[in-house]
């Protein structure tokens, strides 16, 4: 699918699907447009996604609010209130985004915060990591760092790297 033609529905089914076959094998179950306490401003939070793995007896979750902005538009003022959401829940949220219509200063917030990853993923839908000369914002490096780092998968950040001997 072309990025000029995706809506923001479809763009959080491109991240669902993507989570499902890069990493569907780690055992994650991925729900859409769940709803999770009270937001910011007391209302009723619906996130886009929850990403949830068991581990042992417990499960472990992240959730992931979706993002795609291709023209200049009113995201740019979504954005601060949706990552100041984001750090007041009581687990781990992440902003997955793409699309070349953010504002350079929101694009810069974005890129600057922990709560944040680029994700757009290619027709392959397997794990993207960041070339050598690339942009920051490109492939899905930055997604599956975070669900990595959320979940334990730490074979994504290390990749091929041996540990040191001394």
């Amino acid at each position: 699918m072309s990025s000029s033609q995706l809506t923001g529905t479809q763009y959080r089914r491109l991240v669902a699907r993507y989570v499902l076959a890069a990493h569907g094998d780690r055992g994650v179950q991925v729900y859409e447009e769940v709803p999770i306490g009270t937001s910011i401003i007391g209302k009723q939070r619906r996130v886009d996604l929850l990403v949830l793995q068991q581990r042992g007896p417990a499960q472990t979750a992240c959730v992931i609010e979706c993002k795609y902005q291709d023209s200049p538009g009113t995201v740019d003022e979504k954005i601060p209130y949706a990552l100041r959401d984001l750090e007041a829940m009581p687990l781990r949220g992440i902003i997955a985004y793409a699309g070349g219509g953010f504002s350079a200063g929101v694009l810069h917030l974005l890129q600057g915060s922990e709560h944040a990853a680029y994700c757009f993923p290619d027709d392959t839908m397997k794990p993207m990591p960041r070339r050598s000369g690339a942009s920051i914002d490109s492939g899905t490096w930055q997604l599956d760092h975070a669900l990595a780092v959320t979940f334990g998968w730490w074979d994504l950040i290390v990749g091929g790297k041996q540990p040191l001997l001394l």
